[in-house]
């Protein structure tokens, strides 16, 4: 579900040239950026050739946040200022000569004193970038956890489950220097093992580039790009991020990515996403673990981002994928890959300006592209304001591009006006019409999970019809008005990605932002039932496992769901029957497991073919 799309360091670079030129940079001290939650207790480091970044380690658990004794602003808890200061891996210490120690040193000076406590200090947080909201209760993160084994089990798991099940999530390592967004968060995994009825947990993070810098630094130094990134402040940040990589005290040319959203399991490899960077290739053990192995660019096929959400195609096994840039044309890229890896040239698809496109759809033949009314427009923070705008006058629009299509003047574009969608869930073609249909959660206020809004979310599973022949396109609710709930993160069988499906499961995003359980709806007619988690139980995106490729019944199978339940503060794994929606086992886990973004399920035999 994650979105964290801004180009720090191209950002950082374009700011420091706009900020010589433009006609109001002088004037950041007038700044309307809401309140950091930023606190003096970072003693000024002694810094210390350029920065060097180890392998990374495989980490051991964490121990239990340690808290600051530092007085707190009015209103506010004492936030963990490592979140896993104990026991943490063992990491070089960046090697900075005595310039760069002087230059570190200066700057994270300007930093506490003018950006937190000048800029950033006029007016409480907004609820989207405040820490206090975006991580309180169970959106807290957590320590890493070794495997633990033989979890108790209630009921019995299904004896044909056996592998690994893996989902996403943000899981801050150090407090927010400034405000925060769920969606900034460092990338951690969570992994349930199941091998004849028998279940184990372990959750690490993914040892980006990213954080390990940080981790050797002792503190968050690369900008938060949708917690950060807004106004006078966020300039600020951007050049003082820029004046760090001058000096050579952070290397943004490794990436500056979190991938903290999606997970996928294709070229033998787990791969764990976010949209600003490569994919991270994330290895598991034999006994259940997770380490990562590094950026993966497809041996040096892959040079930009690609999205949190590519669609492995379930007949030809290959891979389609967007990548967007929000600094320099091409605003938008297509490419896909083979099941060997081979990656095709890019398609770059025209756009205006730059688009924020988390997720899109595939058919059998086709890719639908949306271009939706959430751009981004970095000159909007020389006016106090967030690149992230909701341009109302913009009409939403899909295209439709074949597969395979050697350049944009194949694709098709059809308006779908006030249309925003998220997440699309699946799409297909219906050739007696010539149209195509596209499933998918219309979300308004289109920005409300970036921006702060006084209208309530909504999100509606919707059907969109794009007619081929007219050029017109048609929508409608798929729930009646009296069944009408909030439906977020969830799929279809993967088995039917592309082609007609009857089943979506998704999840019951009420009350906003959490969920309180799962529904199984019926596409073509409309119907729902729903498996409700229980008094303060609430979970995360509903997984559903086919029992058998080859059956007839498209929901023979399972669904996988974490939860947890808040009152008694423990968390689950549940296995409910998507067929008749009954519970079939509980397995507790060890530790808290936050809710989180999305996740796959490995089986054992590609286990058994990873790649390293």
């Amino acid at each position: 579900m994650a979105s964290n799309s801004i180009s720090i360091s191209s950002a950082s670079n374009k700011m420091i040239h706009q900020s010589m030129t433009h006609k109001n940079s002088n004037n950041l001290i007038n700044s309307n950026r809401p309140n950091s939650i930023k606190i003096l207790q970072k003693p000024i480091r002694s810094a210390s050739a350029a920065l060097h970044c180890p392998p990374a380690p495989q980490s051991p658990s964490f121990g239990p946040a340690t808290y600051i004794d530092a007085p707190s602003r009015p209103g506010r808890s004492k936030q963990p200022k490592n979140l896993n200061q104990r026991n943490k891996p063992v990491t070089t210490r960046p090697n900075w000569n005595h310039v760069q120690q002087m230059a570190a040193t200066a700057l994270d000076t300007i930093e506490d004193i003018f950006i937190s406590n000048v800029l950033e200090k006029s007016q409480p947080l907004p609820k989207t970038t405040d820490p206090e909201v975006q991580i309180a209760g169970n959106f807290a993160p957590v320590s890493e956890q070794p495997p633990k084994h033989n979890l108790p089990v209630t009921g019995r798991i299904p004896p044909f489950i056996n592998g690994v099940y893996v989902r996403n999530g943000a899981n801050p390592h150090m407090e927010p220097s400034a405000g925060h967004h769920l969606f900034d968060g460092d990338g951690m995994v969570h992994a349930v093992s199941i091998q004849n009825g028998k279940a184990s947990y372990a959750c690490r993070f993914t040892e980006t580039v990213r954080l390990r810098q940080e981790r050797a630094i002792g503190r968050p130094v690369f900008p938060k790009a949708i917690g950060e990134l807004h106004g006078h402040s966020g300039i600020a940040r951007l050049l003082l991020f820029g004046a760090r990589s001058l000096c050579g005290l952070v290397d943004p040319s490794h990436g500056t990515g979190v991938a903290n959203a999606g997970l996928i399991y294709f070229n033998n490899r787990l791969l764990a996403m976010s949209e600003d960077d490569l994919p991270y290739h994330v290895h598991v053990t034999p006994t259940g673990d997770l380490e990562t192995v590094g950026r993966h660019d497809f041996n040096g096929q892959l040079s930009t981002a690609m999205i949190a959400h590519p669609k492995v195609d379930p007949v030809s096994k290959e891979m389609f994928s967007l990548s967007y840039d929000v600094i320099k044309k091409p605003y938008l890229k297509y490419f896909h890959i083979s099941p060997e890896g081979n990656k095709s040239p890019d398609v770059e698809i025209p756009l205006n300006e730059p688009t924020m496109i988390h997720d899109f759809a595939i058919t059998e033949n086709y890719v639908i592209v949306p271009d939706q009314q959430v751009v981004f427009r970095l000159h909007e923070m020389f006016q106090g304001k967030s690149p992230m705008v909701l341009d109302k006058k913009k009409i939403s629009r899909f295209g439709v591009l074949p597969k395979y299509a050697l350049d944009a003047t194949e694709i098709r574009w059809i308006d779908v006006p006030d249309c925003f969608c998220f997440h699309f869930w699946n799409a297909w073609e219906e050739p007696d019409s010539e149209e195509i249909v596209v499933i998918g959660s219309c979300m308004t206020p289109a920005d409300s999970i970036f921006n702060e809004s006084e209208q309530s979310l909504k999100s509606v599973l919707t059907e969109i019809r794009l007619n081929l022949r007219t050029g017109k396109s048609n929508r409608r609710p798929i729930l009646s008005s009296a069944e009408q709930i909030n439906l977020e993160v969830g799929m279809v069988n993967k088995n039917k990605l592309g082609r007609k499906s009857r089943y979506a499961y998704l999840a019951i995003a009420e009350p906003w932002p959490k969920v309180s359980g799962f529904a199984k709806v019926d596409l073509k007619t409309g119907h729902v039932q729903k498996f409700i988690y229980g008094a303060s139980k609430f979970g995360g995106e509903p997984y559903f496992l086919s029992r058998d490729l080859n059956s007839e019944r498209e929901d023979d199978g399972y669904i996988l769901s974490y939860i947890h339940d808040e009152q008694a503060s423990k968390s689950y794994l549940l296995i409910i029957n998507a067929a008749d929606m009954r519970l079939e086992a509980t397995v507790k886990l060890p530790s808290r497991v936050p809710y989180g973004f999305h996740g796959t399920f490995i089986d054992s035999k590609e286990l058994e073919t990873q790649a390293f």
